[in-house]
């Protein structure tokens, strides 16, 4: 995985996510979308907007207070790990939400960087979607290489990593309900040369 990221910016790995932890975060994605999930917003804190005109997917922030969230950041700690040691990003922090797009529902191209913040430095996505067509829409588009945009099918199991503040994306609008986690590994916050 490192490797493509250190060449290209991104890499994309289908069947990357182990089976019984893609499956519990699949029965627990589905479980909030009943009762927890919000209206996604753009920004932080004071400077929160919903703006439905550029995303209008719902999320649920993950924390290790249930077994499945625990063995999900177990997980991305070891990938972390990985990160640091093949690509010394220095990456400090994990933070990450299930997501949730209804059909019609989608996310316009943007970078995984807050205005004036240097702090996340590699986004990773999740997808949880058994049997997705391509007519199911929903894809994410990954804008690497302006004159290639590579077109992500949100199929079960597969994980996509990319440089949050260097890859602009975005997430077509989806024909049926889209499940996935969406994470970022983050600088150290405290450290003010990042």
């Amino acid at each position: 995985m490192s490797r493509n990221i250190c060449k290209d910016g991104y890499s994309i790995h289908t069947n990357a996510l182990p089976e019984i932890l893609g499956q519990n975060l699949w029965a627990k994605s589905h479980s909030e979308a009943q009762t927890v999930l919000k209206p996604a917003g753009i920004g932080r804190t004071d400077g929160l907007q919903i703006k439905q005109s550029v995303r209008s997917d719902k999320i649920s922030w993950i924390d290790d207070t249930d077994a499945t969230g625990a063995e999900w950041i177990k997980w991305a700690a070891e990938l972390q790990s990985g990160f640091n040691s093949s690509l010394f990003l220095g990456l400090f922090s994990f933070e990450s939400h299930y997501a949730l797009y209804n059909p019609g529902c989608f996310y316009r191209t943007h970078v995984d960087a807050f205005q004036g913040q240097k702090n996340r430095i590699l986004s990773i996505i999740i997808y949880l979607n058994h049997d997705w067509l391509k007519e199911d829409g929903g894809e994410l588009v990954l804008y690497a290489d302006a004159r290639v945009p590579l077109k992500v099918r949100p199929e079960f199991g597969t994980v996509v990593a990319f440089l949050s503040e260097e890859v602009p994306h975005e997430v077509l609008v989806t024909h049926r309900h889209r499940y996935s986690i969406a994470g970022w590994f983050c600088a150290n916050r405290s450290n003010p040369m990042i």
